[in-house]
């Protein structure tokens, strides 16, 4: 083996901070990191399984746990025979901890006194054709079903000078496109000096590295998309027509209980006002089904939300009671009707981005292809595959004009022009 072997548990900010241990790890073969997520108890048991699984394949390697599961809760895994130490989130990036040397088997600091905007925050991985650049990290808000922001302390942000000479370097790699991702990269800028917005962010990428061709947002906060950031989204065309937001629900007192700052109303207004003005932007939304409290008057809400949103690429969750949050203290729905209200999601949620992927068949779209099969996807991220016999060798991390023939699967089939 080169390195250490490293298992990724949950959310995209877990693989590249795994990417940011690989490097730091290069030289330990005897190492297993598992990187572990918390976002719900059976995210817990699995990880704990895949702790018990990585020893027995290889009893001689040390286990080292961390991620999000073992900083809010060490003691469980530090128990775990298999389990050589136990680092927190801000410790898993200090070289010295993962050295055998070190004796102490829990090294977890409180990761809400956090404060300081490190250049290690800046981590990422690459996929073939597109890499995702962490640009914030970690959660102000408390939504009451969410342990996240105890596993990531408070919300802080990468100087945008770092993140600008990093997503030049990986322009210079040869890459087409870059994420740009976070825990709440929407609240990006009030740590840093002056102040700056996810759009002056944006709006100096842009004009930095005028070379990249396609820069995408991961999952945004619809309530803070402020008006410059509106501006940039809708008039932008560098910047990715897919917007993937935050809403969990469609019903007002639902989202009161979840502790979300929007309204049903201001999600389906904001979503009016960016489609009006870039009628292409496709919608995606995660939503929670069967939240603590839920009648069928708000589940019916949440559904009505699919398409008065036109979220064509839903999310859905149902509601799993994570310990350690309020929402597992509310009355719960039972999970035989939580499952069927995610069934009715997903139902609803399928219809509608099929309907979504026939309208754009006869279009000319512009392709960032993905692997040498000629699968990719375009700019509003709709998936395409294109046909064998007219791909006209199309490699992976270009991007090619298609002009769309059919759909099969949900996958739109095209032909390069």
């Amino acid at each position: 083996m080169s390195g250490a072997e490293i298992i990724t548990m949950g959310c995209r900010l877990n693989a590249a901070d795994s990417e940011a241990m690989r490097q730091l790890t290069a030289d330990a073969d005897d190492l297993i990191i598992v990187n572990s997520c918390a976002v719900t108890n059976e995210a817990v048991r699995q990880t704990r399984q895949a702790i018990r699984k990585a020893k027995k394949g290889r009893p001689e390697a040390r286990v080292i746990v961390t991620g999000c599961a073992a900083q809010i809760d060490p003691a469980p895994f530090a128990a775990m025979p298999e389990v050589a130490r136990v680092l927190g989130n801000l410790e898993k990036f200090d070289p010295a901890a993962f050295g055998a040397g070190d004796e102490a088997r829990v090294r977890v600091s409180d990761i809400m006194a956090v404060r300081e905007t490190a250049p290690h925050l800046l981590t990422g991985f690459a996929e073939r054709a597109r890499a995702f650049v962490e640009v914030q990290n970690g959660c102000d808000h408390r939504c009451t079903f969410c342990i996240i922001p105890y596993g990531r302390g408070n919300s802080r942000s990468v100087p945008a000078g770092l993140v600008v000479d990093r997503i030049k370097a990986l322009v210079d790699q040869g890459f087409a496109e870059i994420v740009l991702t976070g825990v709440d990269v929407t609240s990006y800028g009030p740590d840093l000096p002056g102040s700056p917005t996810l759009g002056q962010l944006v709006e100096r990428i842009l004009r930095h590295v005028p070379a990249l061709p396609r820069l995408r947002l991961s999952s945004l906060d619809s309530v803070e998309i402020d008006d410059r950031l509106f501006d940039i989204i809708t008039g932008e065309p560098r910047l990715m027509p897919h917007l993937h937001l935050s809403l969990q629900a469609g019903d007002d007192m639902i989202l009161k209980r979840m502790k979300r700052r929007h309204t049903r109303r201001q999600a389906i207004e904001t979503v009016a006002r960016l489609k009006a003005r870039r009628p292409e932007i496709a919608i995606g939304a995660d939503l929670i089904a069967g939240f603590p409290t839920e009648d069928e008057a708000m589940a019916e809400n949440s559904l009505k939300l699919i398409d008065e949103c036109d979220i064509v690429m839903g999310h859905i969750f149902p509601f799993s009671p994570r310990s350690g949050t309020p929402a597992a203290r509310m009355p719960l729905v039972p999970p035989a009707t939580v499952k069927q209200r995610a069934r009715r999601l997903r139902e609803a949620s399928s219809r509608r981005k099929t309907a979504w992927l026939q309208s754009l068949v006869g279009t000319r779209q512009s392709l960032l292809v993905e692997r040498d099969d000629g699968t990719g996807h375009c700019e509003s991220f709709a998936p395409i595959r294109l046909r064998p016999d007219a791909s006209g060798g199309a490699a992976a991390g270009t991007v090619v004009e298609t002009r769309l023939t059919g759909l099969q699967d949900d996958v739109l089939i095209g032909e390069r022009v």
